[in-house]
């Protein structure tokens, strides 16, 4: 590995950032399917972050970054850039610890995503995702404004919080034999193996990510980061180009592989959710579903986790999604 290890999070990063998020997040509950427990012939543990605060696990990761802020940073506040499930994080974690956040999204962002946003105090700026860089505007904005930019995946302490909910999983439900994890920029996935290497060093781990967008996968099998053309798929938010620096390098060295999934078995995954377990998932959260069932792995007779990431979506599109 060429990056400087010190740059990296460790598990006891993770411990660390648990402890801050003790009295501000949900500790999100586990569900289970006997029906696909019997299609696949496994034992299926779903760990339900789309039940968290803001609807999905981002917060883990924006409070614990936050939370860390210098008196003078607090002052100035934060700048992030997201589709919609940090951003909602950020502002919510700056609302907490009474901070200033401006955020910017794309102008095709859900509504539903943009209005939550706001209502969390934060200013909202947008951009068109496919013509403009969110990385060069934010940084801009930034400097002209004294804030601290939190990306939404390439930070330490972002990353370590993320970890946080595969960390509250294996504690509820040790011993897994297979880990799927949704994938965008690679934040969750990262925390996720640190703590699996930690707890459950036999366990799989499998990142999951929309087969319009496989930058992860392509990633993996050049050892070098890729960066694709801004996807196109129902999986907003895992619409990233490319990985982050510091996730790829924890990626590289610890996942089992990458799997992808149609936008088809997006949907199939998601109408799963809503008629046999009753709880509403969002495309991108749906991911690690649709790469259980659709991934090519034999999963019987293992004892399987699924991390379910968030249930953000406008109630139009998602029932269009699900009537089609």
């Amino acid at each position: 590995m060429t990056m400087n290890n010190r740059l990296l999070p460790t598990y006891d990063d993770v411990v660390a950032a648990s402890k801050r998020l003790e009295r501000v997040i949900h500790h999100t509950p586990i569900l289970r399917s006997r029906t696909l427990n019997d299609r696949l012939g496994a034992e299926v543990f779903f760990k339900c972050e789309n039940l968290q605060r803001t609807g999905a696990f981002k917060l883990r990761g924006a409070y614990n970054a936050l939370s860390l802020f210098t008196p003078e940073q607090k002052r100035h506040g934060v700048l992030a850039y997201s589709t919609g499930n940090h951003s909602q994080a950020v502002a919510l974690a700056a609302q907490i610890l009474d901070m200033p956040a401006l955020i910017l999204m794309p102008e095709d962002a859900q509504a539903a995503k943009l209005a939550a946003t706001r209502a969390y105090g934060a200013q909202v700026l947008t951009y068109n995702r496919f013509t403009e860089d969110r990385e060069a505007i934010s940084h801009r904005l930034a400097q002209e404004r004294g804030m601290t930019v939190i990306p939404p995946f390439n930070h330490r302490d972002v990353i370590a919080g993320q970890g946080t909910a595969a960390m509250e999983l294996l504690e509820q439900v040790p011993n897994l034999d297979y880990l799927f994890v949704c994938l965008g920029g690679g934040g969750l996935l990262a925390g996720s193996l640190l703590v699996a290497k930690q707890q459950t060093p036999d366990c799989k781990v499998y990142g999951a990510e929309p087969e319009a967008g496989n930058d992860a996968q392509q990633s993996l099998r050049a050892g070098r980061i890729i960066t694709i053309p801004a996807p196109r798929t129902l999986a907003d938010g895992a619409q990233t180009q490319a990985l982050g620096e510091l996730p790829f390098a924890l990626i590289r060295e610890h996942v089992q592989g990458i799997l992808t999934a149609t936008d088809e078995q997006l949907v199939e995954a998601m109408r799963f959710y809503a008629e046999r377990m009753k709880i509403v998932v969002e495309p991108t959260g749906a991911l690690s579903l649709a790469v259980a069932m659709h991934g090519g792995l034999d999963l019987s007779g293992s004892r399987v986790g699924i991390l379910i990431t968030g249930g953000n979506i406008d109630m139009a599109r998602y029932a269009r999604l699900l009537g089609e």
